[in-house]
């Protein structure tokens, strides 16, 4: 394979040539469709020189300028790339070359899925469909003709109105797409196959009647409900929220189960992992519920923040990407629960991100270089973006966030611009001076902030003093310091807050001091985790089981609790490594039950406070990780606690049950995922292993009895991971059931690979020559070998380092059919230093062997190089 150079964002120059408009046409064929894109081109600067157009794996017919045919001794085609030694100012360039979509595993460009074709262009897939300038500051109009089958391809779509369709005299016919917007490449789209479309229409605030069309295979015509309300609730939502309203006459949406992503904003047509439209109460649970609403928004946001407007270049991914995800994280808060929806956010950022940031990964919002942008779609581009985003948002309040995101439509709708760009209309907005703040866009890491308070109860002071430092990361030994909100709360004896304030802190150690204080209060911290940093400040267990039971903040609530059982945590392993006994003390307990007796709360909110942290978020508070000790003594502690607190699990287990039908509402989600953690505890196995028959009837009876995924996965799962032969013989019948229904069947190969009991790895290994498996797809890639390796810690990590044999064997595997697949499987590896030197060893000798590769892709070879440097 060619070896890229890494790219650096200090040597961005302008596009030499532009592109006005681009007329595509396609002569649909499975092994050789034949392409003919003709460009209006010209010079974009004033000394373009030669002409270079990027262009993989194609095989290149012809080539025009002007209208004239150019010889091959008049261009050079190598490499993957396309070069013309001279042009005009101002031309016309065709070019004809074919592809072969059936071939096409990587599933970028044009390919196939389930006998469809089907297009994915971010980044940098157009390449794979014709030569192109592909780049994102290359903006024009496309015009897109397709020519298919009528049996074979009834459906034709490309982005944009339907102007033209019509009959051949082959038997075939023909569409023709025109989109008036401009747009980069990578937001091109078609699809074209045997698809079914549920139709709707949705009507704009200014009074536009728009189209409303989800495509999908026929046996998946039942179960785009969902996508379709959660469609008209987004573009509502945008045109209250942000006064975006839809520009086009249509908006499409295909579905389909071979995509390397979620899904993808292309304009009008957006094409969808079929995970992200596809429900139904009997065959999805309340996450995919939630998860489907709020991907559909976050792809429709992207019409404006992404489409409208787009990225100069890649090193500005978050432009598009951090913006879109905080405006879909505040659509689904305003959709079901705030708080409930920022712990779940806050989970993703503390377990995964934090962890990039500390990994041979790391990077800034807005990279500095990369060799191959698709490793670039990380937690820190989107989710620590959207964070950079929400301290914006407090910093200038909800009116001037209004107001500079207005400004910046204004100013820069239709155009491909920068996260500066972004955060100059913020500051003329508001009138609020960002320039220090915008070290979160180029700083890598996590900052931990160190507090401590003192009180003085003669001058009726409480004195905070806060320092930040952030650890070196690839590239950047010393950081300056972060410009963050830090909203604090203070509460009285009486578990009141009688006072919260946003601090500015910019300094590396700055004092606030609060006066007129009475009594010494309880300080409640970072309240609604106002900046993505991590805390060290010492509390005592009464001080975190006050906020636990008291904090009228909901996320900090929360976080005092998962504080408190990190500490049981910690000790317990100390304990275990020492091989002393980890007993579970009166006080947790105590705590625990005035949650799990607590009327008032949100169910939704007590089903998250009343599980213990991930073994993942315990793994980060280690120097050295034990992968052992966190899973027994975690396993331990929820044995202890459904011991003691049984009869109330009981109790509420039945209480929360209902005979009613099953619908999707944040409140009838927050009622089952309360009762799906009181079955949890109770099957959790003791010592020995073992549950008793009448708790694992219990998991039975739900499994067959629950007219809904939501309850029937729950009880499998807690089944699956407390008796190997009931939860097989579970299994069995849940397969026969599903097996026509792929994303079913994920779900089944999921319950599999994280499977806590003995026996999994090989178990998961057999797995991989069942017929519902495929190396070829992603989704069932990610539901059984990358939730194994990324979820089974204590299995994965096995001190005879088969899973790390077995991770390394399918990463070389699919190096060859889909390289960002297979680079996505690779974090368990990457982080082979955090553990004892056995493991080390281990990990190392298979990133060895990867490396080792000759024929190794340019995606894996990045993070592997890295990794082992």
């Amino acid at each position: 394979m060619t070896t890229k150079k890494t790219i650096f964002l200090k040597d961005y120059t302008p596009p030499p040539y532009l592109v006005d408009s681009v007329d595509l046409r396609f002569e649909l064929d499975p092994a050789s469709t034949q392409v003919t894109a003709t460009l209006q081109m010209r010079a974009g600067v004033a000394n373009p020189g030669p002409l270079a157009l990027a262009g993989e794996q194609l095989e290149l017919l012809s080539v025009h300028l002007d209208g004239a045919s150019l010889s091959e001794d008049t261009y050079d085609y190598t490499d993957g790339e396309l070069r013309i030694a001279q042009v005009p100012q101002q031309f016309e360039l065709r070019i004809t070359n074919r592809i072969n979509p059936e071939a096409n595993t990587a599933l970028e460009g044009l390919y196939r899925s389930s006998g469809n074709y089907c297009t994915q262009c971010e980044a940098e897939g157009f390449r794979r469909i014709t030569c192109y300038p592909d780049r994102p500051d290359v903006m024009a109009v496309f015009t897109t003709t397709i020519i298919g089958g009528r049996t074979d391809c009834p459906v034709m779509l490309s982005n944009g109105n339907l102007v033209e369709e019509g009959e051949l005299d082959d038997g075939r016919h023909f569409v023709r797409w025109h989109d008036p917007f401009k747009k980069p490449s990578y937001l091109f789209a078609l699809v074209a196959g045997n698809l079914v479309c549920i139709e709707d229409d949705f009507t704009t605030m200014s009074g536009r009647k728009v189209g409303l069309y989800i495509y999908v295979e026929e046996r998946n015509r039942e179960k785009c409900g969902h996508a379709m309300d959660s469609l008209k609730k987004a573009m509502r939502w945008d045109e209250e929220s942000f006064g975006r309203e839809y520009d086009l006459d249509r908006y499409m949406i295909v579905a389909v189960d071979d995509f390397n992503m979620g899904a993808m904003e292309n304009k009008g047509l957006n094409v969808f992992n079929s995970k992200y439209v596809l429900a139904r109460p009997q065959t999805a649970t309340d996450m995919d519920y939630e998860g489907i609403e709020g991907v559909i928004g976050h792809e429709y946001f992207h019409n404006w923040t992404g489409n409208r407007i787009t990225c100069r270049d890649w090193f500005q991914l978050s432009l598009k990407e951090g913006l879109t995800v905080f405006r879909d994280q505040e659509f689904t808060a305003d959709m079901t629960t705030r708080p409930v929806k920022r712990i779940h956010d806050v989970n993703v950022i503390r377990s995964f991100q934090f962890r990039e940031d500390a990994g041979p990964m790391a990077h800034s919002v807005r990279p500095d270089s990369f060799v191959e942008i698709n490793n670039f779609y990380t937690l820190t581009v989107y989710n620590k973006g959207a964070e950079v985003i929400r301290m914006i948002h407090t910093l200038v309040g909800a009116d001037g966030f209004r107001k500079g995101m207005d400004l910046y439509f204004q100013r820069h709708d239709g155009q491909a611009v920068t996260c500066d760009d972004f955060v100059r209309a913020m500051e003329d907005g508001c009138d609020y001076d960002l320039s220090r703040f915008k070290r979160w866009y180029a700083q890598a890491g996590t900052p931990e902030l160190a507090i401590s308070s003192r009180y003085d109860a003669g001058d009726k002071k409480f004195v905070l003093t806060i320092k930040q430092d952030c650890p070196p990361t690839p590239g950047q030994e010393q950081k300056k310091p972060f410009f963050m909100p830090v909203t604090v709360g203070l509460l009285d004896q009486d578990g009141k807050t009688f006072l919260e304030e946003t601090l500015i802190f910019k300094d590396q150690e700055q004092k606030f001091v609060f006066d007129d204080i009475d009594r010494e209060p309880v300080c409640s911290m970072l309240r609604n985790f106002s900046a993505p940093v991590k805390i060290k400040m010492e509390r005592s267990d009464q001080d975190l089981a006050f906020l636990m039971a008291h904090d009228s903040d909901p996320f900090n609530r929360w976080d005092a609790g998962q504080q408190l059982a990190m500490k049981v945590v910690l000790a317990g392993i100390t304990s275990f490594q020492q091989g002393q006994e980890f007993t579970v003390s009166k006080e947790f307990h105590q705590a625990f039950e005035k949650l799990l007796t607590d009327e008032q709360s949100d169910p939704a909110f007590l089903a998250l406070a009343l599980v213990l942290p991930s073994e993942n978020w315990i793994a980060q508070q280690m120097t050295t990780v034990d992968p052992e000790a966190i899973f027994y003594i975690r396993q331990a502690f929820r044995y202890q606690l459904s011991w003691e607190h049984r009869d109330i699990f009981f109790e509420k287990y039945h209480l929360l049950g209902t005979e009613g039908e099953y619908h999707y509402t944040a409140v009838e989600a927050g009622r089952r995922s309360l009762r799906n953690v009181m079955l949890g505890y109770l099957l959790v196995p003791d010592a020995e292993g073992e549950v008793g028959e009448e708790l694992l009837e219990l998991g039975e009876e739900q499994y067959q009895n629950s007219d809904n995924m939501t309850e029937v996965a729950a009880a499998l799962g807690s089944v699956v991971n407390a008796d190997r032969e009931r939860g097989d013989t579970l299994l069995e019948d849940f397969y026969r059931k599903w097996q026509s229904d792929p994303l079913v069947v994920d779900k089944w190969l999921t319950l599999q690979a994280t499977c806590s009991l003995p026996g999994t790895l090989e178990r998961v290994k057999a797995l991989t020559g069942h017929p519902a498996f495929s190396l070829k797809n992603p989704n069932k890639v990610r539901a059984l070998i990358g939730a194994f390796c990324s979820t089974n810690h204590h299995q994965f990590h096995a001190e005879d380092g088969q899973g790390y044999v077995f991770l390394t064997d399918h990463i070389l595997a699919l190096d060859q059919m889909n390289p960002q697949i297979a680079a996505r499987l690779l974090t368990p590896l990457t982080l082979w230093r955090r553990y004892d030197q056995t493991r080390q060893q281990l990990m190392q000798e298979q990133l060895e062997r990867i490396n080792a590769e000759s024929e190794l892709s340019s995606d894996v070879r990045e993070i592997v190089g890295r990794s082992l440097a």
